[in-house]
């Protein structure tokens, strides 16, 4: 009997070792995290790595040169949909215009819209932080981008008469003619153009504005171009062609740039 109970009392003894054996390597395995969760240590790297800068390429509504001089407070949606420079830094002296052509179906939208893009707004800021700085007079169009023309002029004449349109105070004028375009309403009896600056802007380079004619799909405006000395080189023209939202309209925007250099 004495010889069954030390047996007995072995047995235990090794049972119990397994168990206290069992229960430390327990203790030294981490646990499962739960399904579909991570731990505390991943879930932190990965709110740091949410919060980190991201990499991505600029969104649409990153200002670009000829988006610029809006005739309103940004609104929520605002957003530049694609630009171009359609004439870069360059002198389009007499006889040498630079000319754009845009193609647009005729009507361009059914009645009661506008047959022909319809000048909507005119916009003028000035640059001087840019290289090269530039004064900027920028023409907000509905429906689609017109043709144009842009060449300096020794005189400005309505279109029909022929008449000289005075821009006092100017050393040079520079032309802008939209084809296939209008800034008056179907029946003719009022102007689309909602909002512009004062004609007599007063920047250095660019001066003053003033509109030339808007008949038969024809619309033309004169841009008064400063001098600072009596003898200076050609003031330098850059042109933007923005399709943009922008206050909840679509626009299509001619922005004409003057180099300011001369004045700096």
């Amino acid at each position: 009997m004495g010889a069954i109970r030390a047996q007995k009392t072995a047995a235990r003894n090794v049972g119990l070792g397994l168990l206290a054996l069992l229960l430390t390597l327990t203790a030294c395995t981490p646990s499962t995290p739960p399904p579909g969760g991570s731990s505390q240590a991943t879930g932190s790297a990965s709110a740091s790595s949410a919060a980190a800068p991201s990499a991505a390429a600029p969104s649409a509504t990153a200002s670009v040169p000829g988006d610029t001089d809006e005739t309103g407070p940004p609104q929520t949606g605002d957003k530049v949909i694609s630009s171009k420079i359609a004439l870069d830094w360059s002198w389009p002296g007499p006889g040498r215009p630079f000319k754009a052509t845009h193609e647009n179906p005729v009507p361009i939208s059914p009645p009661p819209a506008a047959p022909l893009p319809t000048l909507a707004a005119i916009g003028a800021g000035q640059h001087p932080a840019e290289t090269p700085p530039f004064d900027q007079l920028s023409f907000r169009f509905s429906g689609g981008f017109p043709s144009y023309d842009v060449v300096f002029v020794p005189e400005l004449l309505a279109d029909g008469s022929g008449l000289p349109v005075p821009l006092p105070g100017t050393g040079a004028i520079l032309r802008v003619v939209f084809r296939g375009a209008q800034a008056h309403t179907a029946d003719g009896t009022a102007s689309t153009v909602k909002s512009a600056p004062a004609p007599n802007i007063g920047y250095k380079a660019l001066t003053s504005y003033a509109p030339a004619g808007d008949f038969e799909g024809v619309l033309s405006y004169g841009i008064g171009v400063g001098r600072p000395m009596g003898t200076v080189t050609e003031t330098k023209v850059r042109v933007y062609e923005v399709e943009k939202i922008e206050q909840g309209q679509h626009l299509y925007v001619v922005a004409i740039q003057l180099d300011s250099t001369q004045w700096k």
